[in-house]
């Protein structure tokens, strides 16, 4: 019997065990629940416009501890129920940061075209490096210290650019966001597929945090270099 399939939602090669599938199959559905409460929180956060009234500084404080704080939890509960409820909540609190940038776009003249322009744009890259991840063989592990590496240098950067308000250091930044976590895409989506995340719940939680990176670094670029306010 031949188990090749070669999608994002199939498995390549007869080496993909039984175990892997399942927490394959149900990353992608926690991963489509986990949009809702995203989209609901961006929503919520842009109807609001309350951390569009926020410093810069301030926004981002509470973005850190929020975020890492929620981290934290779902860490620690996601060999049970909560920690579900731990994803979803962190989702929604994801999608009310990322309302100051939703918020931003939407007051060009095409907005929502660059909206649903960033969002195609994401899927396509997650569809790319999701089947990518079904189809390559040789072993993704080494990747993960060098993304990682590269991912803390673009947070030290962005926190640095908060200071130093450079236009040319910030494109540089959103560029290189959208390089490495399509490449991280592609690594957490391996790891699942060889048996070397077990969790569906981590492994949701990682793939979200590619997707949700992605999306905001290219939403960004789009209105850099797409907004019309004329």
């Amino acid at each position: 019997m031949n188990n090749n399939l070669q999608t994002p939602f199939g498995y390549a090669g007869s080496a993909v065990t039984t175990d892997s599938q399942r927490v394959l199959r149900n990353t992608y559905w926690l991963l489509a629940l986990s949009l809702v409460p995203t989209v609901l929180g961006a929503w919520i956060g842009a109807a609001t416009g309350v951390f569009a009234k926020m410093a810069p500084g301030m926004s981002t404080l509470i973005f850190f501890v929020g975020a890492f704080g929620l981290m934290f939890v779902i860490e620690k509960t996601k060999n049970s129920a909560a920690g579900v409820a731990a994803l979803l909540g962190f989702t929604f609190f994801m999608g009310l940061m990322l309302s100051r940038l939703i918020g931003y776009v939407l007051g060009f003249k095409n907005g929502s075209s660059l909206i649903m322009t960033a969002f195609g744009g994401t899927a396509a890259v997650f569809f790319t490096m999701a089947t990518l991840a079904t189809v390559i063989k040789r072993d993704l592990s080494g990747m993960g210290k060098f993304l990682t590496v590269g991912a803390v240098v673009l947070l030290v950067a962005g926190i640095a650019n908060l200071f130093l308000h450079s236009s040319a250091l910030m494109l540089t930044i959103l560029v290189l966001m959208l390089g490495v976590f399509s490449a991280f895409m592609l690594y957490d989506v391996k790891r699942v597929i060889d048996g070397g995340e077990t969790n569906y719940i981590s492994a949701t939680l990682n793939i979200y945090l590619d997707i949700y990176n992605v999306f905001q670094s290219l939403l960004s670029l789009l209105g850099i270099f797409g907004g019309d306010r004329d």
